[in-house]
């Protein structure tokens, strides 16, 4: 879930327990504690809203496909996919756009992904969908990726 919540952040909020610490405003949350866990992860994580546009990069991602996030972010997701694949997983990242739904349910897969330098590498990669109030409203997607 925390995961889920420094990608969407606008979706989720502090729990309430008697009074909230000043990291549970939206400010305090946005500022410091997405940006915290994100940047700290061992996997590289990567979030995408509905249109495949990368919105979170953290700096494993960097690390991994040698992309600084602002190289990254309001990119397409296919900057990190092998052009030969590339059809075949915009119609899957559409398919699960559209249905709600993952192929892999969350299962990890080996997967060929693109570095920087156009070589390609092998990653292990784990997805999983973002979804809003109503269960069929679909926010993005979350990646994280790792050499295997």
């Amino acid at each position: 879930m925390q995961l889920y919540a420094e990608c969407f952040p606008t979706i989720f909020s502090c729990p309430r327990q008697g009074r909230q610490p000043p990291s549970c405003s939206s400010e305090g949350i946005a500022a410091l504690g997405r940006q915290r866990v994100l940047s700290r992860k061992a996997d590289a994580v990567i979030c995408a809203d509905p249109a495949g546009t990368i919105i979170r990069w953290n700096r494993a991602s960097t690390a991994l496909f040698d992309r600084s996030a602002e190289e990254a972010l309001g990119q397409g997701i296919d900057v990190i996919i092998p052009e030969h694949l590339r059809a075949a997983h915009r119609s899957g990242f559409d398919a699960a756009m559209t249905k709600g739904a993952l192929k892999l349910q969350g299962r990890p897969t080996l997967t060929r992904a693109l570095h920087k330098s156009r070589r390609r590498l092998y990653v292990e990669m784990t997805f999983a969908l973002v979804k809003g109030d109503a269960e069929s409203e679909v926010l993005g997607a979350v990646a994280a990726a790792a050499s295997p």
